[in-house]
Formats: structure tokens, C-alpha cells, sequence
């Protein structure tokens, strides 16, 4: 493109795929984003009255194909410094492909509840406390063993077809690389991989009475043997002969492109889904009671809690109620705590820390007078007090002075929300200035694996605003907060058999 300043190569395109879009993007040397080289489309997966969140994997991974095709397209001659490509993927999906590779299933989304049954049935059999401490998951509706004892419960012919298991992340290297492997990042959010060995946790697989050779083989996320199958070599003919590193997992991603890749620095993440994160890189790991553990790859895990609802909550009561045009305004100028509204936010069950898949929103204290705005603040509040809550789990993990790092869709359509969580939390929170940091970290790990950085933590890291908190916000949230836990406890039993753990 013509009159672009010149850009520090190598170059790297990053593919960004989420639970509501996909985009490409190229960076530079620095894991500085390109102007103008983002193409992102939209798209929403189905969603039934039993609780299935599902996509269809063809349709799927024809938007992730346009994608590149349209920021290649824009890149022009500078198409030609990309040296690698790297991907981040959303955690936990499972489908199930033929021995040629072809989708039998779905890709079913961390979001989709329908194995909760499951999940109780495996609690009943197996020590979830040694689990824990063996994969870092809980038996929960997110992770694979709940969905495959439900999947072999309910579409036994189809389980019998299946030739290899994997993610959607294994999925679509597949069809571009015609390489099947899954990272050792992916793999850690399954709940079958052992999370000290690195490698499958065989007691469970052969619990769930799995062909371990259905898995996919584990590599590492600098492993950089794939390449594109020739007829996607003709069709991007740039990335030809660069290496397609193994997908990421997303968190892990978010984690190294807002530069938290200590325990000095957390971070914290507000998408359709919200979750707060520290890396320990580590020989060995204990993994703490009611947070999860995963990785980014052989030398450092993940520790942190997961919201099942954050971004998705705004986006229900933005297509819900009737918010004004201007709602993102008009709700910073209301006052903490101001609208006598208690919210439990579980739209789509909850994770961190009780793990109820079976959870449900409540909205107490709606009143003729309440307004959708002042519903929209109790909302985002809400979210802010369950951070709260995750916060205080994951704190011990933290170095002594460690920042919070925030980012995400979330930041950047409600500008107030990074406010509101810092109030909530009682402590700074500083705004990642590249806030698609998911992006930014497959760049910066497909860097890494070029040999430029000689340590993740040299890559530069920008930082931008810092929010700062209130002590009388505080102190109003600490009381919504109590209302809160108090709501939750008491609906707790209606929660139908969900894991207190």
C-alpha cells in the first residue's frame, strides 16, 4: 500500500479466532499492530433452549479464510515480510472428526451446558480433589471428559465414527496444514491433560474408556513444521513457505500480549467472558483450590478463575432492554450502587469459583421506576463484584507489587467498566493499550519462536491509562457485593446439583 511508513521486520500474521468473531492481523518485530491490516468478522454461534452453545466448524472456518484473505489483501507487498503465522484460539471447544479429517459433530463451546449431568455422574466416580491437582479442571460442563461422557451417552453412533477428537483449533490446521496436532496450551485447557508431565492423564481417558489414539499428538507452541496444503499455498501464495505455529490458547494469548508473563504483572480480560490470569513460569506447579491451572507451553502455567459471564451480559441487556444510543455515556454518569438493584449475572452458568453450570441470572429489586440504564450498571457492576471474588483467590499467586493488566472487547465498548472493576477491586487497574491483546500474544509468541525475542518478557509491552480507585465506590461496592454472595447463597439449592467446590 502506498505511502505506509516502513514497518521493523519480520512481519507475523496473528489469527484472532473468539467465541463472537474472528480477525487477522499483521504485526511488526516489535508486536506493534499495522494500520490498517485488520479485517474481523462477526459472527454468533447457536445457541438451544437446553443449554447448547454450538458452531458449525465448515462455516467457521470459512470466516477464518476470509479473513486472511481480506488483510492480505491489504497488505500488498508487505504480505511478502510475513515470516510466520501465529493463532489464538478460544479454550475448550470438542468436536469430532473422520478418519479424513471431516467434522462429525458440532464444535461445542465452553459455553455449552448440556453435559452438566455428566459432570455430576464423574464427580461420583472419581476424586475430583486428586483431578484438580492432576489437571488443573474440575468436572464441569467447559471441559472435554463431562461432554464426552454426554456425547457417548446420547449420540453413541456417532461416537463410534469418530476417528480423532480435537478442538476447533486442531479442526482448522487441519484443514489448512493437513498437520493434526494439538499444543500443549490447547491441550491444558481440556481437562485430560496432566498438567505436570504435560502429556494425556491417563487414568481419566481410560475412566472414559478413550482410545488415547484418538487424541491428538502434543507439541509444543514453537513447534514450526506445518505448512500450508497446496491449494492454500496457491491461495496465499505470502505464506507459502512460513511456518503455522500450533494454536494458543486465547487466555494464554491475552496473557503475553498485555505483556503478564510474571506474577508481577496479573491480567484481567473482559470478552464475552471475563477472567483474570497470573503466569508462573515454573518446573512444577501447586495448584490452589477452586482456580484453574493451564498453560502456555512446556515452561509456564496458567493460574486464574474464569467468569462464564462478562461481555455477554452488556451484549443480552443491550439487545433486551431499550438502551439509548448513547448508553456507554450516559451509564458512567450514574453513581456506584445508585440504582437499589441486586444482579446475579449468570446468563450462561458460572465457572470460577463455585463452577455451577446450572446457574441462572437473578435481578432483584426491579421496581416501575427502574430504568434499562440503571439495569445496564447494575450489570456491569455485578461483573465487577465476581472479579472482586476472583481477585481475592488469585492474589497470593501475585508478586508483591504486580500490576493489573486489563484489556478486551469489553474495555473498549463500555470505557466505564475498567472504572467500575477497579473500584470494585480496590486496587489500579492499567489499560493495555493494544486492547485485542489475544491478537497481540499469538504475534508475540509466532516472534518468539522466530528467535527474536531471547525471553517472552523482552517483548515491549505498552501500557496506557491507569484507573485509579475510589474509596466511597469501594465501599459501595463492598455492599452490593454482600447482597450479591447473600442472593447467590440462597439460590444456590435451585441451582440443580451444580459443584460447591
Amino acid at each position: 500500500m502506498k505511502g505506509r511508513p516502513a514497518a521493523a521486520t519480520p512481519l507475523v500474521l496473528a489469527l484472532d479466532i473468539g467465541t463472537s468473531s474472528t480477525r487477522a492481523m499483521v504485526f511488526d518485530r516489535d508486536g506493534q499492530a499495522l494500520d490498517g491490516l485488520e479485517v474481523q468478522t462477526p459472527y454468533r454461534l447457536m445457541t438451544t433452549a437446553d443449554g447448547g452453545v454450538e458452531g458449525d466448524p465448515e462455516e467457521l472456518a470459512r470466516v477464518a479464510e476470509e479473513v486472511i484473505d481480506g488483510v492480505l489483501e491489504r497488505a500488498g507487498d508487505l504480505a511478502g515480510e510475513i515470516r510466520a503465522v501465529g493463532v489464538s484460539c478460544f479454550w475448550h471447544s470438542l468436536l469430532g472428526l473422520d478418519g479424513d479429517g471431516e467434522p462429525l459433530t458440532p464444535v461445542y463451546s465452553w459455553a455449552d451446558t448440556r453435559s452438566a449431568a455428566a459432570a455430576d455422574k464423574l464427580r461420583d466416580e472419581v476424586d475430583e480433589d486428586l483431578l484438580h491437582d492432576r489437571t488443573g479442571c474440575v468436572f464441569h460442563t467447559s471441559y472435554w471428559p463431562a461432554k464426552l461422557r454426554w456425547l457417548a451417552a446420547t449420540q453413541l453412533d456417532t461416537v463410534r465414527r469418530v476417528a480423532h477428537w480435537g478442538g476447533y483449533a486442531e479442526y482448522l490446521a487441519l484443514r489448512l496444514t493437513g498437520t493434526l496436532a494439538c499444543s500443549v496450551s490447547m491441550a491444558s485447557g481440556t481437562g485430560l491433560l496432566d498438567q505436570h508431565t504435560a502429556d494425556w492423564y491417563r487414568p481419566l481417558i481410560e475412566r472414559l474408556d478413550l482410545d488415547p489414539d484418538r487424541l491428538p499428538p502434543l507439541v509444543d507452541r514453537d513447534d514450526g513444521r506445518a505448512r500450508l496444503r497446496p491449494e492454500y499455498a496457491k491461495r496465499w501464495p505470502a505464506l507459502k513457505d512460513v511456518p503455522w505455529y500450533p494454536a494458543v490458547g486465547d487466555g494464554a494469548c491475552n496473557n503475553v500480549g498485555s505483556g503478564c508473563v510474571t506474577p508481577a504483572r496479573m491480567a484481567l480480560s473482559i470478552g464475552t467472558s471475563g477472567v483474570m490470569r497470573v503466569v508462573v513460569p515454573a518446573e512444577e506447579v501447586i495448584i490452589p483450590r477452586r482456580l484453574w491451572c493451564y498453560r502456555i507451553d512446556h515452561r509456564r502455567y496458567v493460574l486464574g478463575g474464569a467468569l462464564s459471564n462478562a461481555g455477554n451480559v452488556a451484549d443480552w441487556l443491550r439487545a433486551t432492554t431499550r438502551l439509548p444510543d448513547d448508553a456507554a455515556q450516559q451509564v458512567a454518569a450514574l453513581a456506584p450502587d445508585s440504582h437499589g438493584l441486586t444482579i446475579l449475572p449468570f446468563l450462561a452458568g458460572e465457572r470460577t469459583p463455585e463452577w455451577r453450570p446450572r446457574a441462572r441470572a437473578a435481578f432483584v429489586g426491579l421496581a416501575l421506576d427502574t430504568t434499562p440504564l440503571e439495569i445496564l450498571r447494575a450489570g456491569l457492576e455485578a461483573v465487577a463484584c465476581r472479579f472482586a471474588l476472583v481477585h481475592e483467590l488469585l492474589r497470593p499467586l501475585a508478586g508483591q507489587e504486580y500490576q493489573i493488566v486489563c484489556s478486551g472487547g469489553g474495555v473498549a465498548h463500555w470505557p466505564v467498566w475498567p472504572q467500575i472493576i477497579a473500584d470494585a477491586l480496590g486496587v489500579p487497574l492499567v489499560e493495555a493499550k493494544q486492547l485485542e491483546a489475544s491478537a497481540r500474544g499469538a504475534a508475540v509468541l509466532a516472534l518468539d519462536a522466530l528467535g527474536v525475542y531471547e525471553d517472552l518478557a523482552d517483548a515491549p509491552a505498552p501500557l496506557g491509562r491507569t484507573y485509579t480507585p475510589d474509596a466511597d465506590a469501594h465501599a459501595a461496592y463492598r455492599a452490593e457485593r454482600g447482597r450479591l454472595e447473600w442472593l447467590n447463597a440462597v439460590l444456590a439449592p435451585q441451582f440443580d446439583g451444580g459443584s460447591e467446590k
